[in-house]
Formats: C-alpha cells, sequence, structure tokens
C-alpha cells in the first residue's frame, strides 16, 4: 500500500513542483503584509484542492461521453507534459504576469498549483492506482504546497532565488522523463488492447 502511494504521490510532486514555484509566490506576494500574504494561500489551496478534486471524479465520465480511451489521454496528456517540461527547463520564468486582485485563485491556485500538467497526472494516476490514491496524493501535494509558501521567506533565504530555480530544473527533467514514460506506456496499450482484446499494462 505504502509503494502504491509513493507511486501516486511522487508524480503529482514532480508536476506541482512547489519549490520550483517559490520565486514566482515571492514575487507576486513581496508587496503584501503577512495577513494578506496567508489570505492569498488559503485562498489558492482551496482552488487547486476543487479543481483537482473536481477533475479526478469528473474526468473519466467526461472521457466517456467523448469516446477518449486512457491509452489515448496518456499519450496525449504525456506529449503536453513533455512540451510543459520543455518549456520550464529551456526557459526562465513560468509565470509573465502582474498579480491581480485575486491573485490567490489566479494565477496561483491555478495555473501554478494545478494546471495541465497535475491535472494530466492526477487523471492517469487514477486509471493506475485508483481515485483515492489520487485524491490523497494531490490533497497531500497542495497541502506540502502551501506549507512551502507559507514559509517561502525561509527557504528563498536558504536556497536563494538561483538555487529555486536550479531545483525547478531537476524536477522538470524528471517531470520530461515521466511525460516519454506516459507516452510510451499509451503506446503500448493500444497495441497490447489491439492485439488482445481486453489486455491491459500492469502499473509499474
Amino acid at each position: 500500500m505504502f509503494t502504491e502511494f509513493l507511486l501516486a504521490f511522487i508524480p503529482i510532486f514532480v508536476a506541482v513542483d512547489a519549490v520550483g514555484l517559490l520565486p514566482i509566490f515571492v514575487s507576486l506576494t513581496s508587496e503584501i503584509d503577512r495577513k494578506a500574504k496567508n489570505k492569498i494561500i488559503v485562498q489558492s489551496l482551496i482552488t487547486a484542492t476543487c479543481l483537482a478534486v473536481g477533475f479526478i471524479i469528473m474526468g473519466r465520465w467526461v472521457f466517456k461521453f467523448l469516446g477518449i480511451t486512457i491509452a489515448d489521454f496518456m499519450i496525449a496528456g504525456g506529449a503536453i507534459l513533455f512540451c510543459i517540461a520543455m518549456l520550464d527547463l529551456l526557459t526562465q520564468n513560468k509565470l509573465q504576469r502582474l498579480p491581480d486582485q485575486e491573485v490567490g485563485a489566479v494565477p496561483i491556485g491555478t495555473p501554478l498549483l494545478v494546471g495541465p500538467a497535475v491535472l494530466t497526472t492526477s487523471l492517469i494516476i487514477v486509471d493506475q492506482h485508483g481515485s483515492f490514491l489520487a485524491i490523497i496524493a494531490v490533497v497531500l501535494n497542495i497541502i506540502l504546497a502551501g506549507l512551502v509558501f507559507a514559509f517561502s521567506d525561509v527557504f528563498i533565504r536558504i536556497l536563494g532565488k538561483s538555487g529555486a530555480n536550479a531545483l525547478s530544473k531537476v524536477l522538470s527533467l524528471f517531470l520530461a522523463a515521466i511525460a516519454i514514460m506516459m507516452m510510451r506506456r499509451g503506446v503500448l496499450e493500444i497495441i497490447l488492447t489491439n492485439i488482445t482484446p481486453g489486455s491491459t499494462i500492469a502499473p509499474g
């Protein structure tokens, strides 16, 4: 059970990349006092959690309605994740946008905390490990990101902006590898299903 949890938790952890978001969070909240910053953190966590859990619950119904298989989604999702990882690796900033009055919901809650990478990864985890573990993994990662944001000043002093950016690049490299794995598994799923109807690839 613990191994299953780790297999669900780690890809979401990589996709969220809370440490990599630290410089962006600090820049968006640098002129805000502690009370307002805490309010923004709570707002971002609520937004991210509602969006992720709602997508996990409703995603399969939408797929069934549209006639999309998990294998199709694994290939498309893997391609999207790969593009996101490449953008993160090749660019300096994940976001070039000034804050507004709803900065907690947008852009911090979404698309920063829960964006295409997290939504894609979570739905694939649902297929591999079940909805319960997927929801637990997503919620725990969002809470962890909230803690990182709450102690952002401490983390930035320890890592420095350059250190946080460097760690973000490493996590993006792992995200690229996960994306390739998803596409590979999606292709194999389609091949096996066509060769032997009803066959599926075992998780791992």
